[in-house]
């Protein structure tokens, strides 16, 4: 069995890669993507630790969590498809004027 530790740091490589595409991309879809793959650091640690302490109810989370990502994705491209067709771009900065 792979240690807490092994799991932690690919939870934590994963997030960081999110976090560095989120913050150094500019088309949407890739940005979307590394919101996701963020998410899935977040769950892949939310389950290792529910394993380290025989608790089921920290994986049923984690599979919740998963299903709240599953609608957000449909969600989010479904906005990504519109915004494309009102702007012909999938640049964030087409759409920087959203602002408050």
């Amino acid at each position: 069995m792979n240690s807490l530790a092994e799991y932690s740091v690919i939870s934590a490589i994963l997030f960081a890669l999110g976090l560095v595409g989120f913050l150094t991309r500019r088309n949407l879809i890739v940005i979307f993507l590394s919101t996701e793959l963020m998410f899935q650091g977040i769950v892949l640690n939310v389950v290792t630790y529910a394993r380290l302490h025989g608790n089921t109810d920290g994986q049923a989370f984690g599979l919740f969590m998963l299903v709240i990502a599953a609608v957000e994705a449909g969600l989010a491209l479904g906005m990504i498809v519109l915004l494309y067709r009102r702007r012909g771009t999938l640049d964030a900065e087409a759409w920087s004027f959203m602002h408050g």
